[in-house]
Parts: structure tokens; C-alpha cells; sequence
């Protein structure tokens, strides 16, 4: 499912307007964006858990050059856990 797919689905499962619809999803990926910026973690109980994760920095292979080695910086990624309710559901 892509994006305008779920939009799609949020005029169904809601009976509104495509723009609210539109409204909606993005202001939750910009809230869920905004807290993991600042740090925090969103939990949304029954569905899963976003969060910040630090990766550490590491030596890897330069993919043009197999020989040649480099060092990938540390950095930071989103991560998503999901929730009992959906690995219920998925199951």
C-alpha cells in the first residue's frame, strides 16, 4: 500500500473528504517525525512503538572497490516495534 492508497482508505474507513483525509496522515507523520527529532518515543498501545536508535560506527567495503575498506560514520535511524494487538492481527 502506498500513500495514496492509504489515503484511499482513510476516506472509507472515516467517511471524509479527501483533503481531511490528507490533513490527517501528514500531521500524524509530521507529530511522529517531530518527537522522534526531539528524542522521544511514540507508543500507540496495540499497534507498536516508534523510536530513535543509535547505530555505532564501523568499518565497511567500498562497493565499487571490494578491497578497499571505509569507516561508516555512527548515526542515528527510526525504529518501529510492532504492538501484540498487530502481531495478533498479522498472524
Amino acid at each position: 500500500m502506498n500513500k495514496q492508497e492509504l489515503i484511499d482508505a482513510l476516506i472509507n474507513k472515516m467517511g471524509v473528504g479527501k483533503t481531511d483525509a490528507e490533513k490527517a496522515l501528514q500531521a500524524f507523520v509530521d507529530v511522529v517525525t517531530e518527537a522522534l527529532r526531539n528524542g522521544q518515543e511514540v507508543n500507540i498501545s496495540g499497534f507498536g512503538a516508534f523510536s530513535v536508535s543509535q547505530r555505532a560506527a564501523r568499518m565497511g567495503v567500498n562497493p565499487q572497490h571490494p578491497e578497499q575498506k571505509i569507516q561508516i560514520a555512527a548515526t542515528k535511524v527510526p525504529k518501529f516495534k510492532a504492538g501484540k494487538g498487530l502481531k495478533e492481527a498479522v498472524r
